[in-house]
């Protein structure tokens, strides 16, 4: 049945070629991204000259997945901030949904890190989690939460990091109609913090991530992070309560405290191997 699923969807879900324009206007230039539903292409928009980024959900998914689509845009519709992606407009072609949002220039991290094989030090990968930390910050002051950090849906161009892929985010409202906050109740409350949580232990496995790829093994015997890598004491403070393994955040506050002393404890042993 699964194989009959895969040949059904690799017939349905061609990806448009080269040199097609959609709606007039945005002109096919490569394939870029594929997922689990929707299909990325680069296209020229004819009318401003400039490069934009067109998603399609998969025709095959459009009677199963067109909420999930949805409501992808209008979270994005929701954001405004230099480093998340600026959605323009979605619309329908030959019974196709699509978006439009601007293109970022730069490689996700799981190219960087295993195409161009791109290392981070301990500060290296305190600042990019630094940055990371200010985007999912904004996003749960407007009740966003992404709920898919991972180094695939990282961009960065030079220093400059950038969050994409909302296909798995949640938004929770908990204000009226008239927009007078109202109090939520234990479960939503309770329901909210597991998303942030979810979020906060992301941000843990994506600094465990780029810390190792500082890392060369010397055992053949596979170790606890703890034991392999040699990180200063508030590094390892800051990832065993993002990976909930000692009292989880449950706040960006007090990760943020928390990554700042890491930082400069950092700093403060790298001055001191300078001055050795």
């Amino acid at each position: 049945m699964r194989s009959i699923r895969k040949l059904f969807q690799l017939f349905v879900d061609k990806p448009i070629k080269k040199g097609v324009v959609l709606k007039d206007r945005y002109e096919v230039l490569s394939v870029i991204g594929t997922g689990s539903y929707g299909i990325v292409y680069l296209c020229k928009d004819l009318k401003t000259n400039e490069n934009r980024v067109v998603k399609q959900l998969r025709p095959s998914k459009r009677h199963k997945e067109v909420e999930m689509f949805e409501h992808e845009i209008s979270v994005l519709r929701k954001l405004d901030h230099k480093n998340i992606p600026k959605l323009f407009e979605s619309f329908s072609n030959n019974g196709s949904l699509f978006y439009v949002m601007s293109f970022i220039e730069g490689d996700n991290l799981e190219d960087q890190i295993f195409f161009r094989k791109n290392t981070f030090n301990e500060k290296e990968s305190l600042l990019v989690v630094s940055q990371l930390l200010e985007l999912v910050n904004y996003l749960h002051k407007k009740d966003i939460y992404h709920q898919d950090l991972r180094i695939p849906n990282m961009l960065l161009n030079n220093k400059d990091l950038f969050l994409i892929d909302f296909g798995l985010s949640k938004h929770r409202v908990t204000v009226d109609p008239l927009h007078s906050p109202i109090h939520s109740s234990p479960n939503q409350q309770d329901e909210i913090l597991d998303m942030k949580q979810q979020d906060y232990y992301d941000l843990g496995e994506i600094l465990l991530y780029l810390l190792y790829t500082n890392y060369s093994s010397k055992n053949r015997k596979a170790l606890p992070w703890t034991e392999e890598l040699s990180l200063e004491n508030e590094t390892a403070y800051l990832l065993k309560r993002l990976l909930q393994i000692k009292e989880p955040y449950s706040n960006t506050s007090e990760i943020s405290t928390d990554l700042q002393a890491a930082l400069k404890a950092t700093e403060k042993s790298i001055n001191n191997r300078k001055e050795d």
